[in-house]
């Protein structure tokens, strides 16, 4: 395969001077191969020929064929956004690219073209906001612009797209004013509309994913219900559980038990969890056990740090009910 794409990438240079073809055809042809090149890419040589034939293709593609130009130029900017950049060099250059070609779109192309750019002008800000180089108010609002168009009715894959990154950037904006209340609602919300679309049927995997992430939003929300968004959350966490398990997905079955002991160690002895019988069990108890459950398949995974931490809380809790014991006696 690497030969075949190496091959392709040097037909489509050898084609780019065919005289026989005009500007216009040669650039959509160069383009063309160039998404194929990026669609499935074996190694970051593929992603750099890709670049190289976006370039050429903009050389060639006449200026009187402004949107043919707009699509050479998004398509180059997701291959700068998916380029490995180590001395972040290729993201602002995937942002440049991507903004110039939603200007073509939002006045000469379709609605969808112009979501498109925006969904990936709000990712390529997003990952922009580690380097302090973009805002993430910005990137929520791409995504926002993005979902005038991309519609559950209309467009399901990219609106829980866009709804999952916009619950993680709201989650990443410190809560230090008196928003944060609001981002944290508006969190859950999002990732509530992710899962109007992923269902446990069809997207079992993203289902987890998202159920285990909206336990996440729900416990750590300042909210004055905290009782009810900790059921809630747990709630969302045994959801998780109908596909993480510990064969198939240890790892992932191992954090979901963790986020579901941090719950139940922070539940009163006397609250009524669903599924426990006659609420027999002590929420600590039950967590206790979790956390134990977790440190074994951490260790297992080769992950010591995070065994060592749900250890300490397990040291914490035996502490407690070692004390309550104590008491009662």
């Amino acid at each position: 395969m690497q030969d075949l794409t190496q091959a392709q990438f040097q037909a489509a240079l050898a084609a780019a001077d065919d005289a026989s073809a005009t500007a216009h055809e040669r650039a959509e042809m160069l383009m063309e191969i160039a998404v194929g090149l990026q669609s499935r890419p074996k190694s970051a040589q593929q992603l750099h020929d890709a670049i190289s034939l976006y370039r050429r293709a903009l050389d060639l593609a006449p200026v009187d064929a402004p949107l043919l130009r707009a699509r050479i130029g998004a398509r180059l900017g997701t291959a700068l956004q998916a380029l490995p950049d180590p001395e972040g060099i290729s993201l602002p250059q995937a942002l440049e690219c991507l903004q110039g070609a939603l200007v073509e779109f939002e006045s000469r192309g379709r609605s969808e073209e112009a979501a498109e750019t925006l969904l990936n002008i709000g990712l390529v800000q997003q990952s922009l906001c580690a380097s302090g180089r973009a805002r993430i108010q910005d990137a929520i609002g791409s995504y926002h612009k993005a979902l005038r168009t991309f519609t559950r009715e209309t467009h399901a894959q990219e609106f829980a797209l866009l709804h999952n990154n916009l619950a993680i950037a709201y989650l990443s904006i410190p809560a230090s004013d008196e928003r944060a209340r609001t981002r944290e609602a508006l969190a859950v919300q999002s990732f509530e509309e992710v899962l109007k679309v992923i269902n446990l049927v069809d997207h079992p995997s993203e289902y987890a994913m998202i159920q285990n992430n909206l336990g996440n939003a729900l416990q750590y929300a300042s909210s004055g219900h905290p009782l009810q968004n900790n059921l809630r959350a747990l709630a969302a966490y045994d959801e998780a559980l109908r596909v993480r398990n510990q064969r198939d997905t240890p790892v992932e079955y191992a954090n979901t038990i963790a986020n579901k002991a941090n719950v139940l160690r922070n539940l009163p002895r006397d609250a009524c969890i669903e599924g426990d019988a006659a609420g027999a069990a002590d929420p600590a108890a039950t967590a206790l056990a979790l956390y134990r459950e977790a440190e074994q398949i951490f260790r297992r995974s080769g992950d010591p740090h995070r065994a060592g931490i749900v250890a300490e809380y397990a040291c914490d809790i035996e502490m407690e009910l070692t004390q309550r014991r104590a008491l009662a006696n």
